[in-house]
């Protein structure tokens, strides 16, 4: 039995389609094509008997009217072999497998046209920003003299997921260059979760970071022979947020006695507030030089054209999966039962919530601090002007509740993707046991569309903000969570009002500039301007 969120009744008309690898049309020359199809001039005048009892022939008649009926099937259906197909739809592959069912092409090339005509595309003004990374004379000058230092030597162990082992090794580099020290390739911490063991390099272009980074700081994969037998010193609890000035008065002395130090646990560990030399760094390390590895951004890319074969598409980063919930606090509003879930496994668990425990899940939830579900993505992106044929690309984990979760979503917006519908038979199979690969793929899926949205923050949502904001301030809807779902709980709004005051709330919420130091502790990663973006009005 088909049991997936999106799949039609069986008593339906059911609809065939024939897949065709594109690899094997383009393996067809085009001299073998002809040679196919047209006959030698010479052979049909040598032989003109043989052609008139051949067309005379009933067999060959019954073949004519066969292969008509087959073009005639083909143009019926608008059949497309480069783009791949579920060979079943209801077909139990892959988890997400179950819950999505690949779309036909062409259901989605009839709306192609309308879809760009929509102002839901329209992208923010940029304000004239780009990227702007001029180092002072001064941070050049030690520059040259922390890179040839062979004394001190920064080892680091991050972990946590793969955008939060990212965040981590961006305050690593800043760290070694604080302290003037070499930075050892950083290890990254096997994932008790997901039980992850990748490690850097394959996750990211080890070459590419070295050299980007050559004039900043040295990167080497492993310690020196002179510094084999050392002990490194270690430090597990570095306080949140601290400045430059304590990690030399901490660290320098022993660093300089010792020669290596290792570092763990580096979340959150360094101050949003740096000078802005170091913010600049920061900048460069995030967005220049954690570039993927090549064998991630070859399949990234792949399933990037694949969304954007038939016009724009909109990525949108659920976070409905039973941890969230769980640690937010928050309940995911299915059935009595999933909520019931939630709540035991929280008092099993209490350590797991991260904040404000003596708020009820209505005070939270009003407050802006739960995730949204897929019935308030759903109202939220059609009273910002979604038009129902878009194409959505969903990066994130199982949701709890699988397609039941995703109903009201799915219902409203049913071109709705993810990378395992996209990708042709075993095309994932180096990287399905990998979650920090899955999550790069879903990175650069996301950070290509032309629309992105994040349903409850989080490192990706922010890092994919940071990128697109660098990238010259691509569309990036922010839901305005805590003004607007007062109105979500408000049965007594018409549609058209609630619409229109949804909307007039994210004016300012599509990814416009936005200064960074207007607010204190914000992420130059996530808010580049002004230190690491610049326009002709604050061109030094």
């Amino acid at each position: 039995m088909c049991e997936m969120a999106v799949c039609k009744s069986s008593k339906k008309k059911q609809q065939s389609y024939i897949s065709v690898p594109s690899q094997i049309i383009s393996s067809i020359s085009q001299s073998s094509l002809e040679s196919l199809l047209v006959s030698p001039k010479k052979k049909l005048q040598s032989h003109p008997s043989k052609l008139r009892a051949l067309l005379h022939s009933p067999r060959f008649l019954v073949f004519l009217i066969f292969l008509l009926g087959f073009l005639w099937m083909l143009r019926t259906y608008d059949f497309d072999p480069s783009i791949p197909f579920s060979r079943n739809p209801c077909a139990v592959s892959q988890e997400k497998g179950e819950i999505l069912n690949w779309l036909s092409s062409s259901q989605l090339s009839m709306e192609g046209g309308t879809l760009e005509e929509s102002g839901f595309w329209k992208q923010p003004d940029g304000m004239g920003y780009r990227p702007c990374l001029d180092f002072s004379e001064r941070y050049r000058r030690e520059g040259d003299i922390i890179v040839r230092d062979r004394a001190k030597y920064l080892m680091v162990v991050v972990s946590g997921g793969m955008n939060q082992q990212r965040n981590q090794i961006v305050d690593a580099v800043v760290i070694a260059r604080i302290l003037g020290a070499a930075l050892v390739v950083p290890i990254l911490q096997v994932n008790v979760i997901w039980g992850d063991e990748s490690e850097f390099s394959d996750i990211f272009d080890l070459d590419h970071f070295k050299n980007v980074l050559a004039n900043d700081v040295r990167i080497v994969s492993s310690l020196p022979s002179t510094h084999l037998m050392t002990r490194p010193v270690e430090e597990k609890s570095t306080p949140l947020h601290v400045s430059p000035e304590w990690i030399r008065s901490r660290y320098l002395r022993r660093l300089r006695r010792d020669g290596v130090l290792l570092l763990r646990g580096l979340d959150s560990r360094l101050s949003k507030d740096l000078p802005s030399d170091l913010q600049k760094l920061r900048c460069k390390v995030a967005f220049h030089a954690l570039r993927f590895a090549p064998h991630i951004y070859e399949i990234g890319n792949k399933l990037t054209e694949r969304m954007s074969s038939n016009g724009p598409y909109l990525a949108l980063h659920l976070r409905m999966e039973k941890d969230v919930w769980v640690r937010t606090g928050c309940l995911p509003g299915l059935t009595p039962d999933y909520d019931d879930m939630i709540n035991n496994e929280r008092k099993v668990r209490p350590e797991l919530l991260t904040s404000r425990s003596n708020m009820t899940h209505r005070d939270r939830k009003l407050a802006g601090l739960c995730p949204l579900n897929a019935l308030e993505v759903a109202r939220l992106l059609k009273a910002l002007g979604a038009p129902k044929g878009m194409r959505i690309y969903w990066a994130g984990g199982i949701p709890l509740g699988g397609a039941d979760a995703l109903l009201p979503l799915v219902k409203e917006f049913p071109h709705f993707y993810s990378k395992e519908d996209l990708a042709l038979p075993r095309e994932l199979e180096p990287f399905s046991k990998k979650a920090s690969l899955m999550a790069a793929i879903d990175h650069i899926v996301s950070e290509k569309s032309d629309v992105f949205m994040a349903s409850h923050g989080g490192n990706m949502g922010h890092a994919i903000q940071g990128h697109r904001a660098y990238a010259g301030h691509k569309k990036t809807i922010i839901p305005n969570k805590r003004h607007m779902l007062s109105y979500f709980v408000d049965s007594s709004l018409p549609e058209a009002e609630f619409n229109e005051i949804i909307l007039n709330l994210h004016q300012d919420s599509f990814g416009q500039p936005e200064i960074r130091t207007s607010k204190s502790g914000r992420d130059v990663t996530k808010y580049p301007i002004p230190e690491c973006m610049c326009n002709n009005t604050n061109v030094a």
